[in-house]
């Protein structure tokens, strides 16, 4: 090989595996285009996020059901691994409501399987990356989302209330947790009652005064005095949570126990280990990995996949909005590595969070485009609703075999738009399938063939995009029934792929035409194929 053709191939493998090298980590290709103006806005929004992430992390932690230090653990190893793998600039992973209630549900609140759980969690996600299996989330519906968010939603607050009635010994189960909080409500202590009730009085003011901002009343605020309400808007919670304890310390440090305090937490950053492979039970008894992971049960499909569909679904809302692209299965790698990377600092399982998603855009509020939902829809939505107040991976489940269903039902019972126009007009609303043959051939023999006397029909299958050897089967078969009634079977409208396989098959009567008119003609003896 010459010199210069040497040179030139070595340059363009050279060029291919730096373009490999800025997909696998995407730093690489916005790093050296970094400037002042980024590094102010990024430290203004991480002073923000900062202050939201802190006290929604100790209330993850006891929504998981875990001391409240695992939030914390669980809060910053995603933002290292984000900048190294992520593709959404605005997109922060930990700690979320919903893989809190997740993680409850499958680990009981047990520290040393919920640091597994995401070392596990993690391994799933990376490996669906790598194995380009992000379509796998497409298999979800909304109506399943929309369930489940909503019954996490209620799940979720109403585990809140005991907290601000300052109730003791509350079961985590849902229906349990109603009737012992009702039943306690009698042991409500006066003091978390008024600071609960005053908290939720200041949230709702900043959440109306932020809302203000945008109505018309708002340009006669001053620039300032618009930027000061909404910065305090957008850090009301963080605001909230150190008002709060400022004000539970202070009766602390006075000696009056008014209110119901977390306690001391550990000091310091959790030390970085090996996740644990086994579990101790209350009385000493070992329990080892495989009996751990059995232990996980179906939740060790449902946490990796909710998690993966929670974060993508939230960087596509935001790179829509502000005109950026991402790499989904890239995304799934991001959150697998923080996932695996957070079980050595004591993390459990994490995902993109919406709420502080939106703080890091800036952008106050947003929220993924809605879907119409049909009442066919409404079905996956309701069971995946009930169920979850029983076991959340059992709603989705649930929720996802009931879409399922339903998908298959439509695949094997396509929709047929019937008209009589001298002979059987059959349009096809949806594409052509073997789980649909034995119902259109059905169809056909009770309008066409089972008549008297029995009449032709016209099939329009402009929507028809597949076939197999079980709708051929079918065809033929119906094809030798209508010679010998004497009537006709026309195709029209095939797509070109459909009618070389049927060509090629060579099916015995086989008449087509380009269009229903001409198939019409041909249905009443007027044409000739």
């Amino acid at each position: 090989m010459d010199q210069p053709l040497l040179q030139r191939d070595l340059g363009q493998r050279s060029s291919g595996s730096c373009r490999m090298l800025k997909i696998w980590l995407p730093i690489l290709a916005w790093l050296p285009k970094y400037n002042l103006k980024w590094l102010q806005m990024d430290l203004l929004a991480g002073f923000t996020v900062g202050l939201t992430t802190v006290p929604q992390a100790l209330a993850y932690a006891e929504v998981a059901g875990l001391p409240v230090q695992y939030g914390l653990f669980s809060a910053f190893m995603g933002g290292f691994i984000y900048t190294l793998l992520g593709t959404s600039k605005d997109v922060t992973l930990g700690p979320t409501a919903i893989m809190s209630l997740l993680c409850f549900s499958v680990v009981g609140g047990e520290p040393r399987r919920a640091v597994l759980l995401s070392l596990l969690c993690g391994l799933i996600q990376a490996g669906m990356a790598l194995l380009r299996l992000g379509f796998l989330l497409d298999f979800i519906s909304f109506p399943v989302i929309k369930g489940f968010t909503c019954a996490a939603a209620i799940t979720i607050g109403f585990g809140q209330v005991k907290n601000i009635l300052g109730l003791q010994d509350i079961p985590h189960e849902f229906f349990p947790q109603v009737y012992y909080t009702f039943y306690k409500i009698p042991e409500a202590r006066i003091g978390d009652v008024v600071l609960g009730l005053l908290c939720l009085a200041v949230l709702m003011m900043l959440m109306f005064m932020k809302t203000r901002l945008g109505c018309e009343a708002a340009p006669r605020y001053s620039r300032i005095a618009r930027t000061f309400v909404w910065a305090v808007a957008t850090m009301r919670n963080a605001l909230v949570v150190l008002a709060a304890s400022l004000c539970a310390f202070s009766w602390e440090a006075y000696g009056h126990h008014v209110f119901t305090i977390t306690g001391k937490t550990s000091e310091g950053l959790p030390p970085f280990k090996p996740p644990p492979t086994s579990d101790t039970t209350a009385n000493g008894t070992v329990v080892s990995f495989g009996e751990v992971v059995e232990g996980f049960g179906g939740g060790l499909a449902v946490i990796p996949l909710m998690g993966l569909l929670e974060s993508i679904a939230i960087a596509k809302a935001f790179a829509g909005q502000n005109n950026y692209r991402i790499d989904a299965n890239q995304e799934l790698l991001a959150i697998g590595v923080t996932n695996v990377m957070g079980s050595f600092v004591s993390a459990y399982p994490v995902t993109g969070s919406f709420g502080r998603t939106a703080v890091n855009s800036q952008t106050g509020v947003c929220t993924p485009a809605g879907g119409i939902v049909t009442k066919l829809d409404l079905l996956p939505l309701v069971v995946t609703f009930l169920m979850s107040f029983w076991q959340v991976q059992y709603g989705i489940m649930g929720g996802v075999a009931v879409s399922g269903a339903l998908l298959m039902y439509s695949m094997a019972r396509p929709q047929m738009k019937m008209s009589d126009q001298g002979v059987l007009l059959i349009k096809l609303a949806s594409g052509l399938s073997f789980p649909a043959a034995e119902h259109l051939s059905h169809v056909i023999h009770a309008k066409a063939l089972q008549v008297s006397p029995a009449c032709s029909v016209v099939l329009d299958c402009h929507h028809v995009s597949i076939i197999d050897y079980t709708v051929i089967h079918e065809l033929s078969d119906l094809l030798r029934h209508f010679k010998v009634q004497d009537v006709h079977l026309i195709f029209s409208r095939l797509q070109p792929a459909i009618l070389d396989v049927l060509l090629a098959a060579d099916l015995e009567g086989f008449r087509f035409a380009d269009s229903v008119e001409a198939a019409l003609q041909m249905g009443s003896g007027n044409l000739s194929s």
